[in-house]
């Protein structure tokens, strides 16, 4: 895993952006497409920004996936990931893309994460750009995460830790309105992309990051197996590199 440390939160988002832009345009002028993963959260918003702002890049051969949903919650709701998704990345894009294909909280969850696998079956990922959670989770994989199951998407309950983040990024009034449940791509899914960008700036990350880079690989901590991947790289800031000892 590439480790690099930027001067400011701001620049992490900037540098993860670039190298992701370069990944697309590489993929596309070497196969006519590419694929992509998104994540959400407060880390992603410069990320996002640059990532849409991003030159020559031909959006409309770009197919893109992202990584969860809350179960039972509606694209209208604040919190929404589909909404969040449109908001800060496909309505500032210079063109449209070739499709997104998101994940719905409202539908079935065993049929939608059935549906979700048999469409990322026919697109491997190119590009993933991932965040990690305070407890250390990859998506909504939170500890013990399922290091195992080859199903692409799975139906996953959240821990409070997990769930206490949202509420501290300010997507709930109330921790009771946090969901309890959320369909997410699964780590072997992830694992499965051939380039990762991974941006985790912010203070409050320091301990997953350092437990991530430099603590064993466990599914105690699940964004540790990022350690596996040959094309992984790691944007941190100044606040989140804090603790690491290198």
């Amino acid at each position: 895993m590439e480790i690099i440390v930027c001067k400011d939160k701001k620049e992490c988002g900037e540098r993860a952006a670039a190298r992701g832009a370069d990944l697309i345009r590489h993929a596309i002028h070497n196969q006519g497409d590419a694929n992509i993963l998104l994540a959400t959260g407060a880390s992603q918003f410069d990320m996002l920004e640059a990532l849409a702002a991003a030159p020559d890049i031909e959006w409309p051969v770009v197919t893109c996936f992202h990584l969860d949903e809350y179960i039972d919650i509606s694209m209208g709701h604040p919190a929404s990931f589909r909404r969040y998704l449109k908001e800060r990345f496909i309505d500032r894009l210079p063109a449209r893309v070739c499709a997104f294909h998101f994940v719905s909280g409202e539908a079935e969850p065993r049929s939608e994460c059935r549906r979700l696998g048999q469409l990322i079956a026919n697109h491997p990922i190119d590009a993933a750009f991932i965040g990690i959670g305070e407890n250390g989770h990859l998506a909504f994989n939170d500890p013990p995460a399922d290091f195992n199951t080859e199903d692409p998407y799975v139906a996953v309950h959240l821990d409070e830790a997990c769930r206490r983040q949202q509420l501290g990024e300010g997507w709930f009034a109330t921790l009771d309105e946090v969901p309890t449940r959320a369909i997410s791509m699964s780590i072997r899914q992830i694992m499965k992309s051939r380039a990762i960008v991974c941006t985790v700036p912010d203070a409050r990350k320091a301990k997953a990051v350092q437990a991530a880079v430099e603590g064993s690989v466990t599914p105690m901590l699940p964004a540790s197996i990022l350690r596996k991947h040959a094309q992984a790289a790691i944007f941190l800031d100044p606040d989140s590199a804090a603790l690491l000892k290198r």
